[in-house]
């Protein structure tokens, strides 16, 4: 098998590649590489993540698979007051994601590398954010949702983003057993939005 984003250190060469996206009416510059996730340009997947998800300007919000930062850094600049973690297995991406956070003036961000939420454990979120590694498989995906569930504050929400024919049924499957509650917030060109809160 062909090395994917899903991969603590990226061996394939460097292909460095600066770019501007409008996300949430603001223009932001990203810089991306080869051997992460979406390199040419960030996905309609997170878009359409970044224009749905809704949270208080004070939370605490967690970016699980962060790659160069479109989520983590969007969700930086909607909670001013807030924090934002920002976690990648991939060392290349969050070395990009540092940079993008430096490039557009982002301060209240934490980027950390991490194996799923290893680095995080025994801190506590109001927001999980993660447009999940489908690649890495389902137990791999399956395990986000039960760690976040643990990070999550009581009444905190996790939002996904998963495409309907990369497993959205059982993840929403996975979702209402962890936690409950889950509802479809939004579906468009076959991505859904999720978000399950924890009760």
């Amino acid at each position: 098998m062909s090395e994917h984003y899903y991969t603590q250190r990226p061996t394939v060469q460097r292909d460095l590649h600066t770019m501007k996206e409008m996300l949430r009416g603001r223009e932001l510059v990203f810089t991306t590489d080869a051997g992460v996730f979406s390199k040419k340009g960030v996905d309609y997947g997170s878009k359409h993540l970044i224009e749905t998800m809704e949270f208080d300007n004070q939370a605490r919000v967690l970016d699980v698979g962060c790659g160069y930062g479109p989520i983590g850094l969007s969700a930086a600049l909607m909670c001013p007051q807030g924090h934002v973690t920002m976690v990648d297995i991939n060392e290349r991406a969050i070395e990009l994601a540092k940079e993008n956070a430096k490039r557009n003036g982002i301060a209240n961000v934490t980027i950390v590398q991490s194996d799923l939420l290893e680095k995080v454990q025994g801190e506590r979120f109001d927001v999980v954010l993660t447009n999940p590694p489908i690649r890495a498989g389902k137990e791999v995906v399956h395990r986000i949702f039960t760690d976040a569930y643990d990070c999550l504050v009581e009444g905190g929400s996790i939002w996904v983003v998963i495409q309907k024919k990369q497993g959205s049924p059982s993840a929403m499957a996975k979702l209402e057993q962890v936690y409950g509650e889950v509802i479809e917030v939004s579906k468009d060109k076959g991505y859904r939005i999720l978000k399950a809160t924890k009760r």
